[in-house]
């Protein structure tokens, strides 16, 4: 039960992760205000608050090499990527990047659910298929192999 808690709270702080970067993207919002707006929530006491602060950071600070990254392993045109497939992207990649901790194959698979569940029908293909691509690029691709 004890190992539950904090995976609960890392999915919920993902998932309030997509609809803050899901809100800077379309209103440009400074970071400062939106991790005020974010934790004023109610649903904030029930995620883990330090991951949901360190990703949404990392996602901001690291954003053009995130989307570069986005860019390269995309089969769309940058401009007719929604901003919930971004958002879900930017941090799913930003975790790849930092969050070494988080095996590679729950990181795609809670990108895979949070497309299923904001995205546009059918995005998950595509996050899936992005993320097992650039997951080779920045040094994780040995752990998609494995059994």
């Amino acid at each position: 039960m004890q190992t539950e808690r904090p995976m609960r709270g890392r999915q919920r702080a993902r998932e309030l992760l997509v609809q803050a970067l899901y809100q800077w993207q379309l209103t440009g919002q400074q970071s400062d205000d939106l991790l005020e707006q974010f934790s004023a929530r109610t649903e904030f006491s029930r995620i883990d608050q330090t991951y949901f602060r360190e990703l949404f950071s990392a996602v901001l600070c690291d954003f053009k090499d995130l989307d570069a990254l986005i860019s390269e392993h995309a089969d769309w045109d940058h401009d007719q990527l929604d901003a919930v497939s971004r958002a879900v992207l930017l941090l799913s990649l930003s975790e790849f990047k930092s969050r070494f901790e988080v095996p590679t194959k729950v990181v795609i698979n809670e990108a895979v659910e949070l497309a299923k569940r904001y995205g546009p029908t059918g995005s998950f293909r595509f996050i899936n298929a992005v993320l097992e691509s650039a997951a080779k690029q920045v040094g994780r691709g040995s752990e998609l192999s494995k059994a």
